[in-house]
């Protein structure tokens, strides 16, 4: 029998002792096997959630995102990739009142690892959603010259743009321009990278910035159309319209659906066509262009005082509109024509006509709105008259 067997144990301590070491060893094996099976259970299922949290970032569903991605912490609260989706899960679902607790989030991933270009974005991109300029260029810049796991130069420029798209709707452009000139610095060859810093600069309303940009795509890839369509866009509105027309005419047969190109081409053709300060052309056609254009102005002044309802006969003293002086003036340099002929070179007759036209064109455009055709080249050529020269 068993308690025969029993009485026949040696009763010494030593045995004792060894009996219950070998069963405090058995125990604890035990137990470290139950907590290990649960600790792998639990990462295990911590995983899942992640997944699925990924799943509802990409469905743009961020509340149930961020339940996914809690849960999945609580099983394995040491990892930091949740923690880091946590944060972008939260600062993404548009809610004000979240932004603090993922930056919280952020901060703690930071001070472990402060050179984390991912963690150094994701920080920046909560200063941006705050509209915080300071703090947004300081995270982007860390994020820049931190540590990526994959293709940092890629990431970079993206960080970097990122940068310039946050910085130009701030109205910061004097900070976007140095952006700019370090990103162009820095762009691998390839027309999509260009193409793309040549939006930003048109963005920034450096057009001779984008022309050289769109022309560094068409080095790697001639016959872009979109490069083409861009350099003729930029060209013109930095006033540059002899350039303008040449890209402007290749992106029109490049792709003669791109009716904003032609509607370029079309309007620059009338501005090459009517610029009496146009360098290469004779004395006759200078002044042949002028008489052209004090007429139009002369036109387009009555036309505008008609739509307006405005008396031009009115003495300009008493008219409550500014017109009726633009008609005196009008009136006054009319004579000034009939001696464009014998005029010397270095007259100023020209110029004054054309300060005439000018004024007319300008007022009247704010007078009756926009002009159109001709209205509009003589206006583009006001505006632009220093560029248009050459």
């Amino acid at each position: 029998m068993w308690w025969r067997r029993v009485k026949s144990i040696p009763r010494s301590a030593p045995v004792i002792l060894l009996l219950l070491t070998v069963a405090a060893a058995t125990g604890f094996a035990a137990v470290g096997h139950l907590v290990s099976r649960y600790n792998a259970n639990q990462q295990s299922r911590g995983r899942t959630l992640y997944q699925l949290g990924l799943d509802y970032v990409r469905s743009g569903s961020y509340d149930n995102a961020i339940a996914a991605f809690r849960a999945a912490l609580s099983c394995d609260p040491g990892d930091s990739q949740y923690q880091l989706s946590l944060a972008r899960a939260l600062r993404d679902s548009n809610d004000p009142r979240r932004l603090d607790e993922a930056e919280s989030y952020l901060l703690a991933l930071w001070q472990r690892t402060p050179q984390d270009a991912a963690v150094n974005l994701a920080l920046a991109r909560v200063a941006a959603h705050r509209g915080s300029i300071e703090d947004a260029v300081r995270y982007y810049h860390n994020a820049m010259y931190g540590v990526w796991g994959s293709d940092p130069d890629g990431n970079r420029n993206k960080a970097r743009v990122e940068l310039i798209e946050f910085l130009l709707k701030k109205n910061a452009h004097a900070q976007a321009d140095s952006e700019l000139i370090a990103l162009a610095a820095a762009l691998p060859n390839n027309p999509a990278a260009h193409l793309q810093a040549a939006q930003l600069f048109e963005q920034a309303q450096d057009y001779a910035g984008a022309l050289t940009q769109n022309e560094q795509a068409l080095l790697s890839q001639p016959g872009n159309p979109s490069a083409l369509a861009g350099a003729g866009e930029a060209a013109y509105r930095s006033g540059n319209y002899s350039i303008a027309a040449h890209f402007l005419h290749d992106a029109v047969e490049a792709d003669p659906g791109n009716a904003e190109a032609r509607r370029l081409l079309d309007l620059t053709d009338l501005i090459l066509a009517n610029n009496p300060f146009h360098s290469h052309i004779s004395d006759a056609e200078r002044n042949r262009r002028i008489a052209a254009a004090f007429a139009q102005a002369g036109n387009r002044l009555s036309a505008c005082a008609r739509q307006a309802g405005v008396d031009l006969s009115h003495s300009p003293t008493v008219s409550a509109s500014p017109l009726p002086g633009l008609q005196s003036l009008w009136l006054l340099a009319q004579p000034k024509l009939k001696l464009l002929r014998a005029a010397a070179a270095e007259t100023d007759i020209p110029d004054a006509v054309m300060d005439v036209v000018f004024q007319i064109e300008r007022q009247t455009a704010a007078t009756c709105g926009p002009p159109q055709g001709r209205d509009l080249a003589l206006l583009m050529i006001s505006q632009k008259r220093e560029a248009a020269g050459q």
